[in-house]
């Protein structure tokens, strides 16, 4: 499966799981919508194909953004002007070009232009997505003055273009509370969900706490319909709690995954990745721990003295 990449970048993306996740969604075959109350970058709904589809996200910059491009406002040829222009001012600026990255992100907590929202997605670093209480984007810059390179440029263009393409009039984007977005969903849709991982990293616009993963358990538990949920199981360090509490009264199956995002030594590390659901898939392996490739990392086995690598496998929690 050629997995189709969107425009917008952010910490925990799931491009890498698409293949997995639509393996899964194969043995339902599902005939309604197709319902996401946290869309993200959309990588997992740009890549469903599915006819109707209703997308939600707190955050409201990324719903603004693909309706943009949904309604015509924000176009390939727009997007290629603008960061053409945009990337001059930037790689001249100085301060290594931090100085016009303060322009940029001064300008768009103000205005809140999708343009710049999609610059500022871009040249943030490691590539993470934050906001403050006062709803005002808060990474520091990626100090790649030279980011948006011909290549780069026409890279996002084609980004843009693509999910242009996959973009359907039959799609409604929402900007609110998962819990108004799940209680839509028929016998006949199919749920995706992929909230903030809780005990993880989160941000203003995406806060999770134990009552939330309630409340999710709770809807997610009563729908009708079928449901896909993404979340973590376990890393090296430690067990999400929320499996034995809530997800482990649903199939589970598990899958390697290795992050290196953000500066604590737990977010730099393997972690098994869960998609939790409410239907059977005998066809799928219930885990992969056995196949993953070993990774050696000299930074991290500065931190972990006299082992011969960092990944560390334990077994999976009974459930």
């Amino acid at each position: 499966m050629k997995v189709i990449v969107p425009p917008l970048k952010s910490q925990g993306i799931k491009t890498k799981f698409v293949p997995w996740i639509f393996e899964l969604v194969k043995t339902i075959n599902p005939k309604g919508k197709w319902i996401e109350p946290f869309l993200g970058t959309g990588v997992v709904a740009f890549n469903s194909g599915f006819p109707k589809a209703i997308l939600n996200d707190v955050n409201p910059h990324i719903i603004t953004f693909y309706k943009g491009i949904l309604d015509g406002t924000i176009t390939p040829q727009i997007v290629k002007k603008f960061l053409e222009e945009e990337g001059k001012k930037l790689s001249r600026a100085n301060e290594n070009g931090y100085e016009y990255y303060k322009i940029v992100r001064t300008r768009f907590n103000k205005n809140h232009s999708p343009l710049d929202f999609l610059f500022l997605s871009r040249t943030g670093f490691n590539g993470m997505m934050r906001f403050s209480q006062k709803g005002d984007w808060n990474i520091p810059f990626c100090k790649k003055p030279n980011r948006f390179a011909p290549a780069y440029v026409t890279k996002i263009t084609n980004q843009v273009r693509k999910i242009q393409s996959v973009l359907k009039r039959d799609w409604v984007f929402h900007n609110t509370g998962f819990e108004k977005i799940i209680p839509m969903a028929t016998k006949d849709d199919i749920l995706y969900c992929d909230p903030p991982y809780f005990g993880r990293y989160v941000d203003y616009y995406n806060g999770w706490t134990e009552k939330d993963e309630e409340l999710l358990y709770a809807l997610l538990a009563s729908t009708p319909a079928k449901f896909i949920l993404s979340t973590w199981h376990h890393n090296n360090y430690r067990e999400n709690d929320m499996i034995k509490k809530f997800w482990n009264k649903f199939t589970i199956i598990t899958k390697d995954h290795f992050y290196h995002s953000g500066g604590k030594i737990e977010n730099r590390n393997s972690i098994v990745e869960a998609l939790v659901f409410n239907f059977d898939a005998e066809s799928m392996a219930k885990h992969n721990h056995s196949v993953m490739p070993k990774i050696i990392n000299n930074q991290l086995n500065i931190f972990m003295p006299g082992e011969d690598s960092f990944i560390k496998q334990r077994p999976l929690v009974s459930r």
